[in-house]
């Protein structure tokens, strides 16, 4: 199915910095909870990821990793919780998540274009 660029336009994809990681064990397919700070202009969302078993026992690892993020999706109820943002992976070989991060140093907040 192709879109019109407009249609893509209105996704916004920014650059986040995790700053914490929980286990979320209840999740039926969330296993982490993140705390994103996405800077000034958006602040600290949460976002509840599948991200076992890549990250299982890395959240170490994943405090200060910069990820990209869709931020204008309107919150999804998991549990208990609130998934403000949708943290952007792709597929392994083993079809496990691997996050998309940028491979350069970006400031916190850019959006993708």
């Amino acid at each position: 199915m192709q879109i019109d660029y407009s249609e893509f336009e209105k996704v916004e994809i920014r650059v986040g910095e995790i700053k914490s990681v929980e286990k979320f064990p209840e999740g039926k397919y969330s296993s982490h909870i993140l705390s994103i700070d996405f800077g000034d202009e958006l602040g600290i969302k949460k976002s509840l990821a599948r991200l076992t078993p890549n990250y299982d026992n890395m959240e170490g690892e994943l405090i200060g990793k910069k990820v990209l993020a869709v931020v204008n999706f309107a919150p999804k109820q998991i549990g208990k919780h609130k998934s403000e943002v949708l943290t952007l992976g792709v597929p392994d070989s083993d079809e496990n998540v691997v996050l998309i991060t940028p491979d350069q140093n970006v400031p916190l907040g850019g959006k993708l274009y």
